[in-house]
């Protein structure tokens, strides 16, 4: 029987889910990060201890099992060939040794290492395929990322063709950055236009590669064949393409890895890298093959300014693509390599004012506002604070003099005042008892609490900006046009008061918005976004339904927890009016995800956001389709690592629609584990347990003649 799970320890679980997935959101998505490196690592350790101490309280969907980042608007999805995965941290010596100590006991004999910088970039993919850059992606979420491909072509550090030795089809995973001369230059530029300049290096390169510079072209063409566009105009929008043409000319990029690859059997990293710069890719020219990890790691974190570009630590590799395969993955990170991260640099500024802000479950976090200050290369002036408790624990008030870091030299972070720099006008810091966008009284939602909350989850107006932008991304409904800017506008200009009305939109309700019109001769009329949002919130009221509950903004119902609900309920209805313990039931569900589903139901005002959709014509069953079969009822199948001719929705889809189920977790109950390229921990699960194992041609074996047909393939019939 598992051991009960103390009431604290589950809300200190669902605070730091809450917050890590804010966290992502606003680093991978926005390009503005809350917190700093460290203190992430510091929330994201804690969950995996609270985890691995309490296994039954981590769900499909935990931050655990994940990467952290995902499609953003405006950009086309783009499936990586081989999975990009995150890298673990370690902080000092005595974790460095456990990490080796893990990887040297698998092998008779100390393994090679290979030491490298880790550069504060933006990560992304590369496909060559007979030497042509074919395509060009960021790592999004390690399995879909976004297609930048259009603006690889204005960078002039990336080679479009590689050399004859280049293999027939090559792979490539590498960091974009700006190298800290640039990174100054371009800042110049911004603030001398009256913009904000921005935060960091690795900011800025996601914010500079992320510019839809195809649209741009677009819209010149347009303008020129307008008489009614002035020269000056046209010559303005010439010279924005230009200008950002030009900055993504100043991007660099250096490769770091090798995803799928044929037409040549590469033994290391080392030789991969070799065979990298001979293809005449441009290769780090710090790496170091046989190294002593604690050497390498104490003279890059003494020479670490001597580099033309930012870095926040380095990075140590098994060398041997043999050992590396040995020691596999996890669900995120590769178990043959660990980034090693240096400690923060410190300065001091004022400390002007802490304000708050409204996150989307309604959680109030402070922060401070500074008199702006050079740290590790870049501006900063603002940090957050967490909660009312972090402010009391460093003793800061307002007026202080503070020590300011930025952990792993990427984001500020508060360490506490310089005591003796007091003037005695300093003031203390009072948490507001009201909400800051509603004016609602915040309160803990339950006793103990350190977080104060917003309860207005109806009329919020930053919940429900939260909420609507929610809706529209990759995870829920990807409605084509719903990103945050115009989330904001249907709520700020008051088209929408709640989500509930979003599927009754039409074109007389967004004629009345500035974000979705344009103006024409004959008078105001929708533009291409407001165009573009009403044909896809008709395709979204289509969506599985699964999508569908996972739109609803049910806190800790994510994509997989939704497919498992959806898979055993077939409606939502049933889903609705399930009891806690028929929902925890479910595969992947449990108990804290199965409160917090009864929890929101029993809420009035969202029952009508369901009665809403539904009138509008929002499909709340699932919808059986002819093809579905009942071959694999009553089958249990966990499916780990990239499967060809299949997206890892897609396989989930060939299982359920035969009847069968798709499960998060290897446990005595699983039938089959289906094994791709790069499986993680759930192989070994399975090894462990003896559950038969199928590779790609099992799986179709299953999937045409059921599990007969694949035992038989096993040899086990």
């Amino acid at each position: 029987m598992s051991e009960k799970i103390p009431e604290k320890v589950k809300a200190r679980w669902l605070e730091l889910v809450e917050q890590i997935e804010e966290h992502r959101k606003h680093y991978y998505l926005k390009d503005k990060p809350l917190i700093s490196d460290s203190k992430y690592d510091e929330l994201f350790k804690e969950l995996v201890e609270l985890e691995q101490k309490y296994p039954q309280l981590q769900t499909a969907d935990s931050p655990t099992l994940s990467v952290g980042g995902t499609k953003a608007e405006g950009f086309e999805p783009i499936e990586h060939l081989n999975r990009m995965y995150s890298l673990d941290n370690v902080f000092d010596d005595d974790e460095l040794k456990a990490w080796r100590n893990r990887v040297e006991k698998e092998f008779d004999t100390e393994p090679e290492y290979l030491g490298e910088l880790k550069i504060d970039g933006l990560a992304v993919n590369l496909v060559y395929r007979n030497g042509k850059l074919v395509s060009m992606a960021t790592r999004g979420d390690g399995r879909v990322g976004e297609d930048v491909t259009f603006n690889s072509e204005f960078i002039t550090a990336l080679p479009r063709s590689l050399s004859k030795s280049a293999p027939e089809l090559l792979e490539v995973r590498g960091e974009i950055y700006f190298t800290l001369k640039d990174f100054d230059q371009l800042n110049n530029e911004v603030m001398a236009l009256g913009k904000s300049p921005f935060a960091n290096p690795r900011n800025a390169a996601a914010g500079s590669l992320r510019q839809r510079i195809d649209r741009r072209d677009e819209e010149i063409v347009k303008a020129a064949n307008n008489p009614k566009t002035s020269p000056a105009k046209l010559n303005s929008l010439k010279a924005d393409l230009a200008q950002a043409q030009r900055i993504l000319g100043l991007l660099k990029v250096t490769v770091h890895g090798i995803g799928s690859v044929i037409g040549v059997d590469l033994k290391s990293q080392s030789s991969a890298y070799a065979l990298l710069r001979d293809c005449g890719l441009p290769v780090s020219k710090y790496f170091e093959v046989g190294i002593d990890p604690n050497a390498f790691i104490r003279y890059w974190q003494q020479h670490r300014h001597d580099v033309e570009h930012e870095i926040d630590g380095v990075v140590i590799k098994v060398d041997s693509f043999e050992k590396q395969k040995k020691l596999g993955e996890t669900s995120r990170a590769p178990r043959w390599a660990i980034a090693y991260k240096y400690p923060p640099e410190v300065v001091t500024t004022k400390l002007l004012d802490i304000k708050v802000s409204v996150g989307r479950t309604g959680r109030i976090t402070p922060f401070a506002q500074m008199v702006p200050v050079k740290v590790a290369g870049s501006m900063v002036e603002m940090a957050t604070l967490h909660n009312q408790e972090e402010v009391i624990r460093k003793g800061i008030l307002i007026g202080d003099t503070v020590f300011l870091r930025k952990a792993g030299d990427v984001i500020p972070e508060i360490m506490g005042p310089v005591i003796e720099q007091r003037t005695g006008n300093e003031k203390v810091f009072k948490m507001p008892t009201n909400c800051p966008s509603c004016g609602s009284k915040i309160s803990a939602e339950k006793s103990g609490d350190v977080d104060l909350r917003c309860p207005n989850a109806q009329t919020c107006p930053d919940q429900i900006t939260e909420r609507l932008f929610y809706i529209g991304s990759r995870a829920a409904l990807d409605i084509e046009g719903l990103g945050y800017k115009a989330a904001a506008a249907l709520f700020a200009e008051q088209v929408l008061s709640s989500e509930a009305e979003l599927f009754d939109l039409t074109a007389n309700k967004l004629e009345k918005t500035n974000f979705f019109t344009k103006s024409s001769s004959t008078g105001t009329q929708l533009n291409s976004a407001g165009e573009k949002l009403l044909s896809q919130l008709e395709i979204a009221k289509q969506r599985p339904l699964w999508r569908i509950l996972v739109a609803l903004s049910i806190r800790h119902v994510g994509p997989t927890a939704a497919q498992a609900l959806a898979a055993e309920f077939n409606s939502l209805e049933k889903i609705a009016t399930a009891s806690i313990t028929d929902l925890a039931q479910v595969e992947g569900v449990g108990e804290t995800i199965a409160e917090s589903i009864v929890d929101w139901f029993n809420e009035p005002w969202r029952a009508q956001v369901v009665k809403k959709w539904q009138r509008s014509g929002v499909v709340m069953e699932t919808q059986i389709e002819s093809k579905k079969t009942d071959e694999l009822a009553d089958l249990i199948v966990v499916i780990t690592g990239s499967l060809p001719g299949f997206t890892r929705e897609s396989a989930a889809e060939a299982v359920t629609s035969r009847g069968g189920k798709v499960a998060s977790s290897v446990s005595k109950k699983t039938h089959f584990v289906v094994v791709g390229e790069n499986p993680g921990s759930k192989y070994e699960k399975a090894l462990e347990l003896d559950i038969p194992i199928l590779d790609a041609a099992g799986f179709a074996q299953l999937l045409s003649g059921g599990p007969e047909a694949a035992r038989t393939y096993l040899g086990l019939s």
